[in-house]
């Protein structure tokens, strides 16, 4: 993974907390689990002792991942931000075609949560909309191969 990560400071340090929950408290969970299960005598067919192991490779994979992403991750600086130009970090209300209205937090790739209204930088809306202002009209081309226009009503820095 040698490609920039954007974080927003709260998807950073959701990030580095999640790191730290894993190498800690997973870890010791996992151990002593696996310390339960060699008890239960033959390791060859011991389904707990195999569960575990499962487990203690699925914690490590994911450690290795978020350290990966960490390790190139670039935290958006608020200062830097344009007002009224849409890109990570900023939140964005838009206008849709039939006149309903929806509001996205626009952030980078490891953070999206469209149930919570966050979208990445990289998806179809969020990479439309990216350096645009207030008061354009955007045009998205959704993976359906539809287009829709957006226009973006109002767009602010999100702390």
């Amino acid at each position: 993974m040698n490609n920039e990560v954007l974080l927003t400071q709260r998807g950073y340090e959701e990030l580095v907390n999640e790191l730290e929950n894993l190498k800690t408290v997973k870890r010791r969970e996992i151990a002593e689990k696996i310390k339960i299960a060699r008890g239960y005598g033959d390791l060859s067919e011991n389904s707990e002792y195999d569960e575990a192991k499962n487990e203690q490779g699925l914690v490590e994979s994911k450690i290795a991942e978020l350290e990966a992403k960490l390790k190139v991750a670039r935290v958006i600086d608020h200062d830097d931000l344009e007002k009224g130009v849409v890109g990570v970090g900023t939140k964005v209300e838009v206008e849709y075609e039939d006149g309903s209205r929806e509001t996205y937090f626009i952030v980078g790739s490891t953070e999206y949560d469209p149930l919570n209204g966050k979208i990445s930088d990289d998806s179809p809306i969020g990479a439309a909309l990216n350096g645009h202002r207030t008061g354009e009209t955007v045009l998205v081309e959704l993976p359906t191969k539809t287009t829709i226009h957006l226009k973006i009503r109002h767009v602010e820095i999100h702390r």
